[in-house]
């Protein structure tokens, strides 16, 4: 059972990253792809296709971003999108419920399904923070989220937990409000570069980045490593 659900689970990734690839590549017209007016017309035609029906868009984004993070993919681009799509407040909100919730998703089939798996495989390496976040799993988890999951990638952050078999309702909540700096970060990012595309007539890396709507949120995402820099070492500085 397990096998037959790690081969679905392959197949079911990637069938939905290649029709996704799909989708996007088939509408690209490669003859422009220097053409920075090429660009602005996309931007300003997705503006026009959210804006017709801004729900059920939401509704679109967020099913498929629950889906791809269930299916192990990345988070970030995810909020990059989300903020280019619905502006950095609407994209972090609906980037936060959508990734919190695959995030779930796959921390529960993780659990069901891998969790002698996941120990062997991790036990070992996370064994001395397990003691920490028992003490309090719904506070260290939350500063693990808001610390970028102790360098891991995305995926891996989020199975973690079943090594200490953490309540579902912690998971979420702590997953949820951990998540919100980087997640605030990114979508500004994301939003910045769709009023940089808007706005200018030809494109400037020097402009891109002189830009307040993007060197700000860069500059608060370098705070942020360095604010989970200290955290890491305040909680999680744990000798062998």
């Amino acid at each position: 059972m397990t096998k037959k659900f790690k081969i679905l689970l392959a197949i079911s990734y990637s069938l939905i990253l290649f029709v996704f690839l799909y989708l996007i590549f088939s509408n690209i017209q490669i003859s422009r792809i220097n053409d920075f007016s090429y660009y602005k017309e996309i931007q300003l035609n997705l503006e026009a296709f959210i804006g017709k029906n801004i729900y059920i868009n939401l509704v679109y984004f967020s099913i498929f971003s629950i889906i791809w993070v269930t299916l192990l993919g990345f988070g970030s681009p995810l909020t990059i999108i989300s903020g280019i799509l619905f502006g950095k407040w609407i994209g972090t909100l609906i980037s936060l419920i959508s990734i919190s919730v695959g995030a779930l998703i796959l921390y529960s089939i993780t659990d069901y399904f891998f969790k002698d798996l996941i120990k062997i495989i991790l036990k070992n390496k996370f064994e001395k923070y397990i003691q920490i976040f028992k003490k309090n799993e719904f506070f260290y988890f939350f500063i693990y989220r808001f610390a970028g999951g102790l360098g891991l990638p995305f995926f891996l952050q989020n199975t973690v937990p079943v090594i200490f078999r953490m309540k579902k309702n912690n998971y979420f909540f702590a997953s949820f409000f951990g998540f919100v700096p980087g997640f605030f970060i990114f979508n500004t990012i994301g939003s910045g570069l769709s009023d940089f595309i808007k706005q200018s007539d030809n494109f400037s890396m020097i402009k891109l980045i002189s830009t307040a709507e993007v060197y700000l949120p860069i500059l608060m995402f370098i705070c942020l490593i360095l604010v989970s820099v200290i955290l890491k070492k305040i909680f999680f500085n744990v000798r062998n």
